[in-house]
């Protein structure tokens, strides 16, 4: 192990010095515009009615790089772009010479990527690093996002404006993009790296394209143009606070164990607290929140469990946490800001100077969760104790796509922590190579309470129990990938090394105790046909042993994924080979399929389905081989252009290969219904069943929504129970909630 790291450290110490040069872009120089400043705002109307537009350079959306690869656009779009001191506006005529097939929703923002689109992606410091996204439909529906890399994260939200029209000959989109909503540097004549394109999904899905595109180049921003001369914008400070005040009040069955144990109201509650952010600049923000709501609108999606023996994953949806969390993502989950449960307040630091970028976080938590890794399953743990977390980020960026940098999490409670550190490393280079990874290394003093945690089985083979019982101990972990990516034949190789004591309690870290190495090759195909758009295969070996020597899991899995006409997506799996060590028990011939089909063919409707069919191990005390499958399915009708109607339905079933012993069966079934009266207010009402607790959740909710941080929301929560008879169906807890927060902005 420690020849390996030494080897890592000087291969990211020594290529900073010399990838560079492999990294410059190709299309910068042939695509640049030009930027013209304007005095006066433009008014939004959709329809280009403000004189300033005609004082716009123009350029044309020329290339379909998907499905086609760099041939002419089968539709005309004339992009326009104008400055001020305080925006960036763009205006798109989208031509369409099938008008009435235009895709078209009113839908809450980010709800449109089925719909006919345009957008711009902003790379403000020029690196092809990090880029702002920003798209809009034809009735002006927002979808905004961060790229880094080629990582897309839309969960990021921002403040910018927009208008859309539809007419007899396509649609028209202006768009107003604040430079307080960017971050870029402070230098007087700014020159950002631009992409813009167009969505036309009708047969497949087009995409249509200023700049060419290289399909052999994996480096998506560096096929990004140039647009230059954006003289003196506004770089002075901002100030925005954001307080809120809500009522509630909530009811719970007295005794969730006894039906008729009786139902109490509880009394009308208040709550206020908010939050304030300062940016002195455009590099530099700091934030702080004192007794935020971070309570949610909308409850996490049902997972099934029942054989599952490690934690699941719930992404995050407080924006607090949003906010810049792409700087703490790490290819080794150290920091999953949901660990921080219940904070009294939170504060956070980000920087960007120059190539270096710099982040710190820091919270008190109420009630702290636990996730104990183990070899074979991990414990979920919730507390009422309270941790201060302090979680450090900087990263250097140097040549497309590469950067080397470090993390650290500390978690403290009063007799207890947890303390994560290491570097990480992405290095671009050769024009379709990577090599990536993470090194952690932690200390961890447990708990001394064992009513939280009383597993006393071991951690490998070392003298350390899983629980709480105050045992102080070290671990680490590293992951490293080589992966080459190209038009035809990409390959990646990857090996992971995580020791039976490594703990990242700020962190989603649900294993440990291996030792694993796969590869994968794939082969991808591009006729573009009237059929089919594009195909391939691929291939996948892997091994895995833990700490001790024992081969835990043998695998090779084959399959092939196409892109049909009627944006058809299907991909098949098969696991020729599967063999597994679990609880001391050997399966060989674990074998199954693996499907996934996807398909948009009309703006009215869509559907997907992700199955597993064949053998499982059925990870009991005692387990055994069993035959059965996992089904996942979604259903999406729109009947009008404001209402939506989502299906989801999840099912699994197990039983034994030899006996036909049923193990389980069972689904969850989700229904979401949204009516949308304009682009800010709608309704919604979600209905959910799991049959595996027989457990009844509804949820109606108003939302209206004057930007992503200016909420009303009206609703409330209703958790019911099928206790059978003679009770049936009894309600178990309820809640009621009103809630306002106004972003007030400087």
């Amino acid at each position: 192990m420690r020849k390996v790291i030494l080897i890592v450290l000087l291969i990211i110490i020594y290529f900073p010095l010399t990838a560079k040069a492999f990294q410059d872009s190709t299309n910068a120089a042939k695509y640049v515009i030009k930027a013209v400043r304007i005095d006066g705002d433009i008014q939004l109307t959709g329809r280009f009615t403000d004189p300033h537009w005609k004082l716009a350079p123009r350029v044309e959306i020329n290339y379909e790089i998907q499905p086609g690869d760099n041939i002419p656009a089968i539709q005309k779009t004339t992009v326009m772009v104008l400055y001020n001191s305080d925006y960036l506006y763009f205006g798109f005529i989208c031509h369409d010479t099938n008008a009435s097939q235009i895709r078209a929703h009113v839908t809450d923002r980010d709800k449109a990527f089925d719909d006919d689109f345009v957008g711009v992606i902003l790379d403000t410091y020029d690196d092809h690093q990090r880029a702002y996204e920003f798209f809009v439909n034809p009735f002006g529906i927002q979808m905004d996002g961060l790229r880094t890399g080629n990582n897309e994260d839309m969960s990021s939200d921002a403040i910018w404006y927009s208008k859309g029209a539809l007419n007899d000959s396509g649609y028209t989109v202006e768009m107003a993009i604040p430079f307080k909503s960017l971050r870029f540097p402070t230098s007087k004549v700014q020159n950002w790296g631009l992409m813009i394109g167009r969505n036309y999904p009708r047969s497949s899905q087009h995409v249509f394209s200023w700049t060419r595109f290289n399909l052999n180049d994996p480096c998506f921003l560096c096929q990004e143009g140039t647009i230059e001369g954006l003289d003196d914008i506004q770089s002075t400070g901002s100030i925005e606070v954001l307080p809120y005040v809500m009522g509630l009040e909530s009811g719970n069955l007295n005794d969730e164990s006894n039906p008729s144990s009786g139902f109490s109201n509880g009394d009308v509650k208040g709550r206020i607290g908010g939050g304030i952010k300062y940016s002195p600049n455009p590099s530099l923000s700091l934030e702080a929140v004192g007794n935020p709501d971070f309570s949610q609108v909308e409850s996490d999606v049902a997972q099934i469990s029942v054989n599952t023996t490690f934690a699941l994953f719930y992404p995050e949806k407080r924006p607090f946490f949003l906010d810049g969390s792409d700087l703490f993502n790490t290819k080794i989950d150290a920091f999953y800001s949901r660990m921080i449960n219940n904070p009294l307040g939170a504060a956070k630091l980000t920087e960007k100077y120059g190539a270096l970028s710099i982040a710190y976080l820091g919270a008190e938590d109420r009630n702290t969760p636990f996730i104990v890794a183990g070899e074979e399953g991990s414990e979920t743990v919730s507390s009422s104790y309270k941790s201060f977390s302090n979680i450090f980020r900087a990263r250097y960026n140097f040549g497309a796509q590469s950067f080397v940098g470090v993390i650290g999490t500390a978690r403290n409670l009063t007799t207890a922590h947890n303390y994560v550190g290491g570097f990480d490393w992405n290095l671009f280079f050769g024009g379709n190579y990577t090599f990536d990874g993470q090194f952690l290394y932690s200390n961890t003093k447990e708990l001394n309470d064992t009513t939280l945690l009383s597993d006393m089985s071991f951690f490998g083979n070392t003298k350390f129990t899983k629980a709480f019982d105050g045992q102080e101990y070290n671990g680490q972990a590293l992951v490293a990938d080589f992966r080459r990516d190209a038009r035809f034949y990409s390959f990646r190789l990857t090996y992971q090394d995580f020791s039976p004591t490594f703990q990242a309690q700020d962190g989603f870290v649900f294993s440990n105790d291996y030792r694993t190495a796969d590869m994968e090759h794939e082969f991808e195909f591009y006729p573009n046909t009237s059929f089919v758009d594009n195909w391939g295969f691929f291939a996948e070996s892997g091994l895995h042993f833990n700490y001790n020597g024992a081969r835990k899991e043998s695998w090779i899995m084959t399959g092939t994924f196409m892109n049909l006409k009627s944006q058809v997506h299907l991909s098949v799996r098969y696991l020729p080979l599967n063999n597994e060590l679990f609880n001391s028990v050997n399966f060989e011939g674990i074998n199954r399929w693996m499907f996934g089909l996807y398909s948009n063919p009309s703006s009215s409707i869509s559907f997907g389905l992700d199955a597993s069919i064949g053998k499982f191990i059925y990870r009991a005390d005692d387990p055994k081989l069993g035959r059965g499958h996992n089904i996942n399915a979604e259903l999406t009708v729109k009947p009008t252009d404001r209402l939506s109607l989502t299906f989801d339905y999840a099912r699994s079933r197990l039983s034994d290969v030899v006996s036909g012993e049923l193990f389980y069966d069972g689904y969850i079934s989700r229904l979401v219904g949204i009516y949308q009266f304009n682009n800010q207010i709608f309704v919604r009402l979600i209905g959910q069943y799991n049959q595996f607790d027989k457990s009844i959740e509804i949820d109606p909710l108003l939302s209206y929504k004057l930007n992503p941080f200016t909420i009303f929301y009206a609703g409330s929560t209703h958790s019911m129970q099928d206790y059978g008879s003679p009770y049936g169906v009894v309600q178990t807890a309820r809640q009621f909630f009103i809630k306002l927060q106004y972003l007030w902005r400087s």
